[in-house]
């Protein structure tokens, strides 16, 4: 199978033909393979004195460089994505949650407290703030706001969207590509 060096091709075999390698991050040695080293260069890796590596895309997939329109730019060899996020409330859209109603009684008496003390007591008027004595009212609160308990477990969730998993290949053995 004939190709220019460097190239990278989607291959159904579960080998690698004859000049070619599997793209997955193998580190060569520039002696063996210094018409591809020209083309890569270290870009994908390596010590660029005696090795090389070639690109791994086991688990992933190749995006074109450059800068498409309201994305961020992307150079060679840049990896990049992440497999699972954990969302915060800021990236959630505005939402409100619907709290029960319900009503609130506090028994009181009217009477001026005797201890300070509210175990087994009543809220109580004036100096003392309890008393034991039976309770003879009830307060009203007029409730202003409400927080609503948390929900969810901020768990990660995957975003890999859906693959069939096949094998790219690089010609390391081909034709010297020329520019232009």
């Amino acid at each position: 199978m004939e190709g220019y060096l460097g190239e990278i091709r989607l291959f159904g075999g579960n080998f690698a033909p004859r000049g070619w390698m599997f793209c997955n991050g193998a580190t060569l040695s520039i002696a063996n393979y210094e018409a591809v080293y020209v083309l890569l260069g270290t870009i994908y890796g390596g010590d660029g004195q005696t090795t090389f590596k070639l690109p791994d895309l086991q688990g992933r997939i190749p995006v074109g460089t450059g800068q498409g329109p309201g994305l961020p730019n992307v150079v060679l060899g840049q990896i990049g994505g992440t497999e699972s996020v954990t969302m915060s409330t800021a990236q959630m859209p505005g939402h409100t949650h619907v709290a029960g109603v319900g009503t609130l009684t506090i028994p009181t008496c009217s009477t001026t407290g005797n201890t300070a003390s509210p175990t087994n007591n009543i809220l109580a008027g004036s100096d003392k703030a309890y008393t034991a004595e039976a309770p003879d009212g009830n307060l009203k609160p007029e409730i202003t706001s409400i927080t609503v308990g948390v929900a969810g477990a901020s768990q990660p969730f995957d975003i890999i969207q859906p693959s069939l998993s096949t094998n790219y290949i690089i010609c390391v053995e081909g034709i010297f590509p020329t520019r232009n």
